[in-house]
């Protein structure tokens, strides 16, 4: 009796599902989300594999032995601003530190530029008497009745969470500690995020911003997850639930509700373990799911990340994948702006309305709605039949809202409007490679989502990519990967100091207090021993330099107190990322945070490989469609394959389109694909390959 792990990808418009069982069989699964609680589509979801598989939803969850959960629910409480009603209990004197962010204004020369609206509004950030100095010796003792009142205007403000956050708690607990104790008595229902447990660290913007964050959508992470357990268990799951964090890791439900911060990108975090399995060491995946396009790097088998970050100008300040996310998706809206100019997104018609060929309501023209009239989405086969798509409303959509105001006809509309989006997405690419020193060209790109299997080559073109990837579990690729992350946990100390000067024993002493609590956390989720290990990063810069460079160090280096390997890591990094070091003017260096990552080994469910045939791919033609061939900018009748039906070696030279339930591939006009052993298409620029 087969038993099964499951990946789970909540998205603004579907919810993927990937199933791997125990006999080596992997298939995968859509549905549509359900906004108003994500854990019903969940459960749609469920009960949908379980249907698939001959069995009642009960007997399937009973076999299931983990489920490794992505969820945008943090994500979407934070962009729309849909978050808890949050109160700040902070420092006396620095309460609008959370409006005046760094003091920077962002667009020096946009006359029209508004500052950003805090998460919580300046009456209910309620300041504290009460003052250590950056050591951590008390200038002022804590006024804990300015703690109590702060509390009694929170409670008939009727605050869903708090936030506290008080000047240079990161060298010393006590005062939050205090404070902490006061607000759980005085407001025991209330969601508490405390800044010295949370990030303690220097830069005090960077903390409030992430406290503030952690507390925003504490209650809102902790609602859903008891949803969704609760659901899970009336079905008779009895196996292991795991969340997907924004680094890349996973962890129990328990610990992320500690800090719900930690899966503010946890929908596509999982993606870059998925690319890597089907790539190898070096990509760029490129993600279109239906609402939103992400891009991100994988060098050496690890994703890039980022020590902070950035969602919709709120600064988080936890460790995160770096990746660049824009609104460019399958349900992005085409408009035309005051100037006239085409624009794609980045607002969406998500799930509900939906593109306007989904016959739901929704009226304007998506990319979703330019793909059929362009020729790439046949109607009656979308999603296997199983949704057939209304294609004169597609046209419908396009013609007013974009053809007629420019006196153009519906399908060099759609041209234009694929075009733009591609464009769009391209720039997202370069975020993560050009402006990181890096050349996309030197790497494969793995093509992910949905959507994204349309566009693929037209961002490799403008790139000047030569190969593309696109794996057989394309469109839920991050629920995929999610089955192959670790369970990983960041911890961070501060330690200010010039490097020449740094104390051995100290800097160990910090080092050993942050593996002890990683080991202490992976043991209660039951890792063994041997399956542990932990890495230590520190964040260096140039004497002077405002920014540092998080460099990962050998810690037997850090253990015998060799400074000399551990700066010439960082000489090395900073030469890569700007190109120059100072190492021969010897400019000294200083040490601002020490990082450590813990890591818990988790099995990985090996990838299915399949016997190689012939390059003939005949045995899966379906026939020929009027398509849109961009190269050429014409029409033509392109040949259209069954994926399911291909097999490795099969060879297919572009243009050509394949169908598979889930997702469609445009193959254009400059590549030709070949499905390996793993039935991935491998699509190679025709000039590339001869």
């Amino acid at each position: 009796m087969s038993t099964y792990k499951l990946g789970i990808d909540v998205g603004g418009t579907f919810t993927d599902l990937f199933l791997w069982a125990s006999d080596g069989a992997v298939d995968t699964f859509k549905t549509l989300s359900t906004p108003a609680d994500p854990s019903e589509g969940v459960e749609n979801g469920l009960r949908a594999i379980a249907t698939s598989l001959d069995l009642t939803p009960e007997e399937f969850a009973a076999r299931v032995s983990t489920v490794v959960h992505g969820t945008t629910v943090t994500t979407n409480a934070a962009l729309t601003r849909g978050g808890a009603r949050t109160g700040l209990v902070t420092t006396c004197g620095v309460r609008d530190a959370l409006q005046m962010r760094r003091g920077i204004r962002e667009e020096q020369y946009n006359n029209r530029f508004e500052n950003i609206v805090p998460l919580v509004p300046r009456h209910l950030r309620r300041p504290v008497r009460g003052r250590l100095d950056h050591k951590g010796d008390e200038l002022e003792p804590l006024n804990l009745d300015d703690v109590r009142e702060a509390a009694r205007i929170l409670r008939g403000a009727q605050v869903e969470a708090v936030a506290l956050c008080f000047m240079n708690s990161f060298a010393d607990p006590r005062h939050e500690a205090q404070a902490a104790r006061v607000l759980r008595e005085e407001l025991p229902q209330a969601y508490l995020s405390v800044s010295s447990a949370v990030l303690p660290t220097v830069r005090f913007y960077n903390r409030v911003s992430t406290t503030v964050l952690n507390s925003y959508v504490g209650p809102i992470l902790k609602r859903y997850l008891e949803s969704l357990t609760e659901k899970l268990a009336t079905l008779g799951f009895e196996g292991v639930l795991l969340i997907m964090q924004s680094n890349g890791g996973v962890a129990r439900p328990e610990v992320v509700q500690e800090r719900p911060a930690t899966t503010l990108l946890s929908g596509p975090a999982g993606g870059p373990a998925g690319a890597a399995a089907y790539a190898g060491d070096d990509c760029i995946l490129v993600d279109m799911g239906g609402t939103s396009f992400d891009a991100s790097l994988v060098r050496g088998g690890q994703a890039e990340m980022y020590a902070e970050s950035e969602l919709d100008r709120l600064r988080i300040a936890l460790p995160m994948l770096a990746i660049t996310t824009i609104g460019a998706g399958g349900g992005s809206l085409g408009r035309l702006d005051e100037g006239g100019l085409l624009r794609m997104g980045p607002e969406s018609a998500g799930a509900a309305p939906g593109p306007a060929c989904y016959g739901r309501g929704g009226q304007r023209p998506t990319s979703t709605d330019a793909n059929v009239v362009l020729g790439y989405l046949d109607p009656s086969s979308f999603a296997g039949g199983k949704m057939p798509l209304d294609g004169d409303a597609a046209h419908q959509a396009v013609s007013e809202y974009i053809a007629a105001p420019q006196a153009i006809d519906t399908e060099q509309a759609a041209a234009g409007m694929y075009r733009v989006i591609n464009t769009n997405m391209a720039h997202g690419v370069r975020e993560v490679t050009v402006k990181r020193g890096l050349d996309p060209r030197e790497f494969p790109m793995v093509v992910a989502g949905g959507a994204g299997s349309l566009h693929g080559c037209m961002i490799a073109l403008e790139l000047g990519m030569p190969r593309l990837i696109i794996p057989p579990t394309a469109s839920v690729l991050c629920a995929a990967g999610m089955l192959r992350c670790d369970l990983q946990h960041d911890y961070l100390r501060s330690y200010v100091c010039r490097f020449g000067a740094l104390d051995g024993v100290r800097l160990k002493q910090l080092v050993d207090e942050m593996v002890a609590e990683g080991e202490a956390h992976l043991a209660a989720e039951g890792v063994a021993a041997e399956e542990r290990s932990h890495g230590v990063l520190l964040d260096l810069r140039y004497l002077k330099q405002y920014h540092e460079v998080t460099v990962a160090v050998d810690r037997e280096a850090l253990n015998r107190g060799d400074l000399e390997a551990l700066a010439s890591a960082f000489h090395g990094e900073h030469n890569r990322l700007y190109g120059y070091d100072l190492s021969a003017e010897g400019t000294e260096l200083e040490l601002i945070n020490i990082r450590v990552r813990s890591l818990g080994r988790t099995e990985k469910p090996p990838l299915p490989i399949h016997p190689t045939g012939s390059s003939d791919p005949s045995g899966a033609a379906k026939g020929l469609r009027r398509a849109f061939v961009p190269e050429r900018d014409t029409f033509e009748e392109v040949p259209i394959y069954d994926g399911h039906e291909l097999v490795p070696g099969n060879l297919i030279p572009g243009p050509a389109l394949v169908e598979r339930v889930d997702t469609t591939v445009f193959i254009s006009a400059s590549f030709t694909a070949t499905m390996d052993a793993r039935r991935s298409l491998v699509l190679t620029r025709q000039e590339a390959s001869s």
